[in-house]
């Protein structure tokens, strides 16, 4: 599918999409990003399409954006992902990141068996036709094994009320 044939907003694509979660990721006490989990359902449902949203709150890189999150990938999938992989992951997310600034937006869209697209600030930016990279990526927030397992609760909606840090 080309890119001029997709909606640019990623809404189009999960038109009954509601909100199942949200939190922030606060690093060494500054915050970071606040995230969304938007999916069709009351809970995640890896085998149909769902939307991660981040509103950073600070100037970050696109290297630094990119890197962290070859870390992770590599971090969560030890011994099951290559050099190779790492390195096309690596590159696929330069094309879909930029630098961003507060109030700027983030959005991957997950694509079961396609992959998924990203989006910043509503308008599409890159897609990745790589189901195991769109797993690695999204799997970065939502493993039962992510860097920060309260955001990850609050993401699914399993923190009940709970909106603090």
């Amino acid at each position: 599918m080309s890119l001029t044939s997709v909606s640019a907003d990623w809404r189009a694509t999960l038109p009954a999409a509601q909100r199942l979660g949200e939190g922030e990721f606060t690093w060494f006490g500054l915050r970071l990003y606040s995230a969304r989990l938007w999916a069709d359902g009351p809970v995640l449902d890896w085998s149909r399409p769902f939307a991660l949203e981040l509103t950073y709150h600070r100037s970050l890189s696109r290297k630094t954006l990119v890197k962290a999150s070859v870390e992770e990938m590599r971090r969560l999938g030890a011994g099951s992902v290559t050099a190779q992989q790492l390195d096309a992951w690596s590159r696929e997310m330069q094309a879909a990141f930029v630098d961003v600034r507060p109030g700027m937006r983030i959005t991957g869209v997950y694509l079961p068996q396609k992959g998924c697209r990203f989006y910043i600030d509503g308008r599409l930016r890159h897609e990745v036709a790589d189901v195991a990279f769109a797993q690695a990526f999204f799997a970065i927030w939502l493993d039962p094994r992510a860097r920060d397992p309260q955001l990850r609760q609050r993401l699914l909606g399993l923190a009940g009320n709970d909106r603090g840090h």
